[in-house]
């Protein structure tokens, strides 16, 4: 794994310096070892914002890592985060989303803000098929979606700077009703369950679908 992840163990730092963090037990599901793949989830209940989860798995003898770290907001009006780190084989490909699952219109500086850090790497090339997808209305279009070899620097920097500019805004919006916002957050998760996609679909393949609901809606999303 490239020398500057996981980004997961900076997040965590940087909210359990400002915010009271408490792990949930995950029992078995914390650690998953199928067909030569390891899987690790934990998950923390940030006191006043919501939920934070990392993920992280290996395979092929470390030669295929991936890392996601999800921040759910439900008690403060941002929108939902997902970043997702994968390396395989000396390609890296990175995607920081936002999506819409706000009461209201997400902070038009912090938006502008990200897109600068996309418009900075535009000569990287995206990842992801052109094609209508279920999520596209609630995809913000700062988001970043890249890949390559040798550009680990440039991805970690990236990542921090999404990372950045988000929880600076967490600190100043402020306490929004939860049972609403978890409502949202709980519309996004779901569908994406139901709709599938990549992830997904590898997860609920390896581990059954049982499993894989757990893992995407309960422990990534922190829904019950």
């Amino acid at each position: 794994m490239s020398k500057h992840y996981p980004l997961g163990a900076r997040i965590l730092k940087k909210i359990s310096s400002t915010y009271t963090v408490r792990q949930l037990d995950l029992g078995g599901d914390a650690r998953f070892s199928r067909k030569g793949i390891q899987f690790a989830t934990e998950a923390y209940q940030v006191e006043g914002v919501g939920h934070l989860c990392i993920m992280r798995m290996k395979a092929m003898f470390g030669l295929m890592r991936m890392e996601t770290v999800v921040l759910a907001p439900v008690e403060r009006d941002l929108p939902l985060f997902n970043l997702d780190w994968v390396s395989a084989f000396g390609k890296e490909t990175q995607m920081a989303e936002l999506y819409d699952t706000q009461l209201k219109p997400a902070a038009p500086d912090m938006l502008s803000a990200m897109e600068r850090i996309k418009e900075g790497d535009r000569d990287l090339p995206d990842p992801l098929p052109s094609g209508d997808r279920w999520y596209d209305d609630i995809l913000y279009a700062c988001s970043y979606h890249k890949v390559g070899k040798g550009i680990s620097k440039r991805l970690a920097k990236a990542a921090a700077g999404y990372a950045r500019i988000y929880l600076k805004e967490l600190q100043r919006t402020p306490a929004c009703d939860p049972v609403e916002k978890t409502e949202k957050v709980c519309a996004f998760a779901e569908t994406l369950f139901d709709q599938g996609g990549p992830a997904v679909d590898q997860v609920t393949k390896l581990f059954g679908r049982e499993t894989a609901r757990r893992l995407i809606v309960q422990h990534m999303y922190g829904l019950g």
